[in-house]
């Protein structure tokens, strides 16, 4: 393992589908002070995965299963056909960040591994508006005809855990929404049961930590 000289740096775990893109990724940024690569069996769950491949298919899932399995949460695509299916393949499979293989330059990469690192997510630009028109779509079409959105949450869910933040038991919960206490308690049941939450309090530090309420 890598050891303090290189404590800073961000450690990558590079797969592709074939060995040239793997060498030739692993070259371009071998020598950025900002990463550090490593092999499988240097992978530690703060490492960014990075995988390489021609389109988000059966073959690219299984680069990202075999990056996950190493306990990877953070994982950049670089993907040589990007279009709309293949931006929502790469979203739905949990890829932070999606770069065109026509523009992974070192500094683009570095750029993008560094924000999914953080925690933020990076589109090409020239996507993003269409990205949040099939998610629109998804919320119209598919969440909306079942009480749901795209948090995951229906609105009453999102009611109660707001007034359960905000401090309010569940007498005065009921109260402020006309809602009876039972049913309170059956929606906060519910909640905690679907996201394999402690508690309530659990329940709110989940919604507010995942951007959900």
């Amino acid at each position: 393992m890598p050891g303090k000289v290189v404590s800073d740096r961000i450690f990558l775990y590079v797969k592709a589908t074939d060995p040239i893109s793997s060498a030739g990724i692993s070259a371009a940024l071998s020598c950025r002070a900002e990463v550090w690569i490593v092999n499988e069996h240097q992978v530690t769950p703060q490492a960014v995965g990075l995988i390489v491949t021609e389109t988000m298919d059966e073959e690219a899932a299984a680069l990202l299963r075999s990056v996950r399995s190493k306990g990877v949460r953070h994982v950049v695509a670089v993907v040589s056909e990007m279009d709309d299916s293949a931006l929502m393949a790469a979203v739905e499979s949990g890829v932070g960040g999606v770069v065109r293989r026509r523009e992974a330059t070192a500094d683009r990469l570095v750029q993008v591994i560094t924000s999914v690192h953080r925690g933020a997510g990076v589109v090409p630009p020239d996507l993003l508006g269409r990205l949040l028109k099939r998610v629109s779509l998804v919320q119209e079409q598919v969440l909306a005809p079942h009480g749901l959105r795209a948090t995951g949450l229906t609105e009453r869910e999102e009611g109660v855990l707001k007034l359960v933040a905000a401090g309010l038991d569940t007498r005065e919960i009921a109260r402020r929404l006309a809602y009876s206490e039972r049913t309170v308690k059956n929606v906060l049941h519910d909640v905690t049961h679907r996201f394999q939450l402690r508690n309530r309090s659990h329940a709110v530090a989940y919604a507010i930590r995942e951007g959900l309420i």
